[in-house]
């Protein structure tokens, strides 16, 4: 009889796999924290709208920066050593701000570069533990070990933490920090123990490291799967940073639910992105990968106009819970996908292309959807993503098909990939 372990992690997938599920949650974990005290701290140090806001802009600003550096260093190192020396980092600048919270010897300055340090660290992070994964499970199980990892996500970073971090932070400005810092190490730990194939680059292999950028560049637009992926991202997160960065004012003063609205619908798609996640396995076994993205983009698509069309709680709660699921099982697609197409030495450079369009869109988005927000009111921006998600539909739709055809023109990852610790 199978146990509980078994059903999350199962023993096919190798201790491998149940080490970095390990590590990975415990991040989660970690970044969920985080994601609501560092908020806290800073409206907690100046009342200035545009410090907070400047904040927020320190969390978007790291993935643009540092994604292409960050991508070259993946393909050329240590992996486990590259993730294990980032979480370290971020365990000693999140000791000495603890430290500094707890004395009450830190300004907001100093809190606001602790926060851009925390999220470069984080970017190099997540960018190399994106690439573990196919070295450690057989790509046929890729689907499956992708959607266990994003159930610790969504349950983790989304739903639990951000209110145990707020919890905390109540408990003592300094709490959460120091929280955050015993988890990141353990997860450093715990990564720490995986055995990777041998994978890192010898001195007589590296070349400059322009040179390294530009060929993940070239490879991602010569691979017909990879560059519909990227360039799909982009732009439906163009449109949808368009409508969700008017989203705080839509569900406060639109649909009229206040602040602890924003929460629920938060929590909502968080939800929704739940059901998604645990629900991939049956999906990928009835419905293939490109299938999945078509579906998604429609759904992606009428949620923009749903919204845009709506002005009813009881209607928009429905969509945002959809929207939540959809979000979840496209993300695991995309990342399933790339994983399995992308040749072992070129994950980390081909990852940061695809981080630079996801973020990339993201930021013109909102600043577009600001604009048209300020001139034509908060629902504008859901119906220009509704006609721009139309128009991209129209336009890529055929071009999905090359998914369909990935596996038959992806590239090893390598020989004999291992499912050994």
């Amino acid at each position: 009889m199978s146990g509980p372990l078994d059903v999350l992690a199962p023993p096919r997938l190798g201790v491998g796999f149940r080490r970095l599920l390990a590590s990975s949650w415990t991040s989660n974990l970690a970044d969920g924290i985080g994601l609501a005290a560092g908020p806290l701290l800073v409206a907690s140090r100046t009342d200035d709208a545009f410090v907070v806001a400047l904040a927020a802009l320190l969390v978007w600003a790291p993935p643009l920066v540092f994604a292409i550096p960050a991508g070259a260093v993946t393909d050329r190192l240590d992996r486990r050593l590259v993730v294990v020396t980032g979480n370290l980092v971020r365990v000693a600048v999140l000791a000495v701000l603890t430290a500094a919270v707890a004395t009450d010897r830190v300004g907001v300055a100093a809190v606001l570069v602790a926060l851009f340090v925390l999220g470069t660290c984080e970017v190099f992070v997540d960018n190399t533990a994106q690439t573990l994964l196919p070295m450690l499970v057989h790509r046929d199980d890729l689907a499956i070990a992708n959607a266990r990892l994003q159930v610790g996500h969504v349950t983790l970073n989304q739903l639990a933490a951000p209110p145990l971090g707020a919890l905390l932070f109540t408990v003592g400005h300094a709490v959460p920090f120091g929280a955050q810092a015993a988890l990141v190490l353990l997860a450093a730990v715990i990564v720490g123990r995986l055995r990777l194939p041998e994978h890192r680059r010898t001195p007589d292999e590296l070349r400059p490291v322009w040179h390294d950028v530009v060929e993940g560049f070239r490879w991602t637009w010569h691979h017909a799967a990879v560059r519909t992926l990227v360039l799909t991202i982009f732009v439906f997160n163009l449109t949808f940073g368009a409508a969700w960065s008017v989203l705080v004012l839509y569900v406060t003063e639109h649909l009229g639910l206040g602040d602890l609205g924003y929460g629920l619908v938060t929590a909502v798609i968080a939800a929704g992105g739940l059901v998604g996640t645990l629900s991939y396995g049956w999906l990928t076994r009835r419905f293939s990968l490109a299938d999945l993205m078509r579906v998604g983009l429609v759904l992606e698509t009428l949620t923009h106009l749903a919204l845009a069309a709506t002005s009813r709680a009881y209607v928009a709660l429905p969509v945002f819970f959809v929207f939540g699921a959809h979000a979840f099982v496209w993300g695991t697609t995309s990342i399933t996908v790339r994983q399995r197409a992308v040749p072992m030495h070129l994950q980390g450079r081909v990852g940061s292309v695809n981080l630079v369009g996801m973020y990339g869109g993201l930021v013109i988005g909102a600043a577009i959807g600001g604009v048209i927000a300020q001139g034509y009111g908060v629902t504008a921006p859901f119906w220009f993503a509704f006609a721009g998600s139309v128009l991209c539909c129209v336009l890529i739709w055929r071009q999905l098909g090359h998914i369909a055809h990935a596996e038959e023109r992806a590239a090893p990852l390598t020989e004999g990939t291992s499912r050994t610790p």
